[in-house]
C-alpha cells in the first residue's frame, strides 16, 4: 500500500528540554479500527561551549588543571579524551556518574621554553 502527499497526516510535537540528555516518549494513537504505538527517542546536546586555558610554569615543571565535567543528562557518561599538542597529558578515558561532576586532571609539562 503506497500513500501519496495527501494520504499524510502532520503531528506537530513541541518538546522544550530542560536539559542535555536522552528522553524516551510512547505516542498512542486510536481509532475505531486501529491502534498504534509510535516510540519516540529525543537525544538533546548541551550548547557547543568553548574554553581556554592558559598554563605558565618553567621548562620542565609540571602544571596540572582539574577540569570539572557535570553530566546533567538522564544517563552515565564514558567519554574519551583527545588530547593535542605536545607536553599535554590526562587520562585517555573518564566516566561521569548521573548527575555527578568528575575532575578531568590534566597536566602540562613542557620540555623546553614556549
Amino acid at each position: 500500500l503506497l500513500l501519496d502527499k495527501s494520504d499524510a497526516v502532520e503531528f506537530p510535537i513541541k518538546f522544550i528540554p530542560r536539559h542535555a540528555g536522552c528522553y524516551h516518549c510512547q505516542i498512542l494513537l486510536k481509532s475505531s479500527c486501529d491502534v498504534r504505538v509510535y516510540e519516540i527517542e529525543c537525544v538533546v546536546n548541551a550548547d557547543h561551549a568553548e574554553a581556554e586555558l592558559e598554563f605558565l610554569t618553567p621548562a620542565y615543571q609540571a602544571v596540572i588543571q582539574d577540569i570539572p565535567i557535570s553530566n546533567m543528562s538522564s544517563q552515565d557518561w564514558k567519554l574519551e579524551a583527545i588530547l593535542e599538542g605536545q607536553g599535554f597529558y590526562g587520562p585517555p578515558l573518564i566516566n561521569v556518574g548521573l548527575g555527578e561532576t568528575a575532575l578531568y586532571r590534566l597536566m602540562f609539562k613542557p620540555i623546553a621554553e614556549c
